[in-house]
């Protein structure tokens, strides 16, 4: 399908949908690697009114890549629930965008229709809409899950506290767990980036994290963030994983760079759910995702770098994770080049996720060589809370000192959860309020004045890693 359209006496044309979805992305650094983008901001302009008359059913019509090709686009078209698709099945895109912002649209309307939504339309919507709209959007999705607490419930925020060391030093790794609970990180997951995927120090590091979570009796789960592989591994060992991570992309192709396909990925989770080791729920996969991965993989069938990573989704939601996080600005600036576009980003990512049904976060981050600043992060991570976003990171002083790149710290959420009146995940929360860290009012205790609070900062520094 060819689209043309005439503008001021000028005529636009655009070669099919990948290029039509393409020219109507706001403007980042990937598309632009991929000679891709539009040419201008009018020829922008003109895509996005095309793309905003646009049948929904068209997507279904024309996958951007053959299913025969793609086990990823298989799976968005086995997965499709036309029987949810059916409300919007007559709408177009810019009808779509009118629907979700609709005052007249409940929001259990638009958590219905998340199965009837391929990727690829959530995307296209995506690309037609303000920031406000994303987050307005985003905000009315609501998305729970649970392993051994209960994660995305309205009014909270929760954490992931990342205590990377970049030499898997267990006693670092320990400093930086006791100092992120003790600001109030980690309901979402306490998990570890190893310097080496080696099965004998992931276990190491698995047994390490479990220790500390079974003997304070925790309300969260831990993760080592190796290979896929390297965790089934371990699980036939008898270690104890909590949550199954890995990487995942788009297209069949980049996630086979990974060293995965989606058969690995289910053998994975069937180990994990045999294991048994949740009491809240039996959410037990952890995937990350990021704009540009399919890119630098050579493995983007000439499609754009955010719908690239909404097709990510189909896979993320189809073994029903925890988590899902969007490492939004990890890749670097020659994917998303800087602050604007980093910020512009995740806001597309995290409505994508939350439309189409996943518990989304969001690593607000960037790298040195970005053209960005922490002042930067702080609006995108203020934009995500108020958007609902699931969870963020929770780095010692925002700076990752083994994947060297800026994030967010362990104040950042005592921030947002300031100001805009959020709590963590409640089994946690009380847990936080039960050992002294938290003083009831979901505010950190006062320091030396809490016998409660130094008597268990005693009792959580008993751990000999």
């Amino acid at each position: 399908m060819k689209f043309r359209k005439n503008f001021k006496g000028r005529g636009y044309g655009f070669d099919g949908l990948k290029s039509l979805l393409a020219k109507a992305s706001p403007l980042r650094a990937a598309d632009e690697l991929a000679g891709i983008a539009a040419s201008s901001e009018e020829e922008r302009a003109v895509a996005q009114w095309l793309l905003a008359d646009l049948p929904l059913a068209t997507f279904l019509a024309e996958p951007l890549i053959p299913p025969e090709e793609d086990e990823v686009s298989r799976l968005i078209l086995d997965s499709h629930d036309r029987t949810a698709f059916a409300p919007i099945s007559s709408l177009t895109v810019g009808e779509l965008r009118e629907w979700l912002l609709s005052d007249s649209v409940t929001d259990a309307d638009v958590s219905t229709v998340c199965w009837g939504l391929t990727p690829e339309m959530a995307a296209a919507v995506s690309k037609i809409m303000r920031n406000q709209d994303l987050i307005a959007v985003a905000r009315r999705c609501s998305v729970i899950t649970g392993f051994r607490n209960t994660i995305g419930l309205p009014g909270r925020l929760s954490t992931r506290l990342q205590p990377n060391h970049p030499t898997d030093d267990p006693r670092g790794i320990f400093a930086s767990v006791l100092d992120g609970l003790l600001y109030g990180n980690g309901d979402a997951v306490i998990g570890i980036n190893p310097a080496t995927d080696s099965p004998k120090n992931v276990e190491r590091l698995l047994y390490l994290l479990d220790d500390i979570i079974q003997r304070h009796e925790i309300p969260t789960q831990s993760c080592v963030l190796a290979h896929v592989t390297t965790t089934l591994e371990l699980m036939r060992r008898g270690a104890p994983v909590d949550l199954v991570f890995q990487s995942i992309a788009g297209t069949e192709a980049a996630n086979k760079s990974f060293g995965i396909n989606l058969a690995l990925l289910a053998e994975a989770r069937d180990a994990a759910l045999a294991s048994g080791r949740g009491t809240h729920g039996d959410n037990v996969m952890y995937f990350e995702t990021g704009q540009g991965s399919a890119l630098s993989a050579n493995a983007h069938h000439g499609i754009d770098a955010q719908t690239c990573e909404a097709r990510a989704y189909a896979v993320a939601r189809a073994f029903s994770p925890l988590l899902v996080n969007t490492v939004v600005g990890f890749i670097g600036p020659e994917y998303l080049y800087d602050g604007k576009q980093i910020i512009r980003a995740g806001l597309e990512d995290h409505f994508c996720g939350k439309l189409l049904g996943l518990p989304m976060g969001c690593d607000v981050c960037y790298t040195n060589h970005a053209e960005a600043d922490q002042n930067d992060m702080d609006n995108l991570l203020t934009l995500l809370a108020v958007a609902g976003c699931t969870y963020i990171m929770g780095v010692p002083g925002a700076d990752d000192v083994m994947l060297a790149y800026q994030s967010s710290s362990f104040h950042d959420a005592l921030y947002l959860r300031r100001i805009l009146g959020l709590r963590p995940a409640p089994e946690f929360e009380d847990w936080l309020n039960r050992v002294g860290i938290f003083d009831g009012s979901n505010a950190l205790s006062r320091g030396a004045q809490s016998p409660q609070l130094i008597g268990a900062m005693k009792e959580l520094a008993k751990v000999t890693p």
